[in-house]
């Protein structure tokens, strides 16, 4: 692994923040979430759902950052395309292109995304998980400005979730408004 390895890899990982998460176009989200957006709140529902499974959260939260990496090269894409397309075969062919130049650290990206892919250990399930939560808190906010149909999304993840802490949290995602966050935090003066 040489440096330059490393620097042209960041430039790459850049790429995720251009590229819109394509699935919210469906419902006309005008200008959906960019994969790094997403992959970013993943790692932190990933972390929480660790802490709340007692698995490794590092582990986790490195699957979780990881886990779109592929669309730098090959873009998000709805279901309703990938309905015509081998997906996980170019996922895993950027995947290994991708980390090929980087060494052991290469080696540890592709070893994770081979483990959350598998499905087999704890922290793969959360891993998934976590990603399918962070689409359902992004589906609910879409809903919260008007976008209805977004529920189909929310719908969807609660079939998949394994995990009990992450049915917990895409109950009360289904059931709290996005904004109730700052609710009470705005001050008013007289």
């Amino acid at each position: 692994m040489m440096d330059k390895d490393i620097v042209n890899f960041l430039f790459e990982t850049g790429m995720l923040k251009h590229a819109k998460r394509s699935g919210w176009w469906l419902i006309n989200v005008k200008d959906p979430e960019n994969i790094a957006e997403h992959s970013f709140r993943t790692a932190i529902v990933g972390y929480f759902l660790a802490k709340m499974e007692n698995v490794d959260a590092d582990k986790v939260v490195s699957m979780c950052l990881f886990h779109d990496l592929h669309e730098s090269r090959v873009s998000d894409m709805n279901k309703v395309g990938q309905r015509y397309i081998d997906l996980k075969t170019a996922e895993r062919k950027v995947s290994k292109e991708q980390t090929a130049d980087l060494g052991d650290a290469g080696r540890e990206i592709s070893a994770l995304n081979e483990e959350l892919d598998k499905q087999k250990t704890k922290e793969a399930i959360v891993a998934r998980d976590a990603d399918l939560v962070e689409c359902a808190v992004q589906a609910k906010e879409y809903i919260d400005v008007g976008h209805k149909d977004a529920q189909n999304w929310i719908d969807n993840c609660k079939k998949y979730v394994v995990t009990e802490s992450a049915k917990r949290l895409l109950s009360l995602v289904d059931k709290t408004s996005s904004n109730d966050w700052w609710r009470g935090l705005k001050k008013t003066s007289r």
